[in-house]
């Protein structure tokens, strides 16, 4: 299957649900090229990007199972092949 290259932009707006959102992306690992997260304490907030290659269907579970916890959002850009 052919597999394209994205970044998902992940920001966790209350702290209870980050470890759910690092047990996905843990479950995901093998489409992750890399991570970048930063606590932004001003705002009790934190932001996570993460480089992935994967399937449109990999990328669509992962993306589809953090969008559906509380107080995550979530989007992502791919190459368009």
């Amino acid at each position: 299957m052919n597999t394209r290259v994205g970044v998902v932009a992940i920001v966790i707006e209350d702290l209870s649900s980050a470890p759910a959102v690092n047990e996905i992306l843990h479950n995901f690992s093998s489409i992750i090229v890399g991570r970048m997260g930063l606590p932004y304490k001003e705002r009790k907030i934190s932001v996570i990007s993460i480089i992935i290659d994967g399937t449109t269907d990999e990328i669509s579970s992962l993306t589809g199972k953090l969008g559906n916890l509380q107080n995550v959002s979530v989007k992502s850009a791919l190459t368009k092949s």
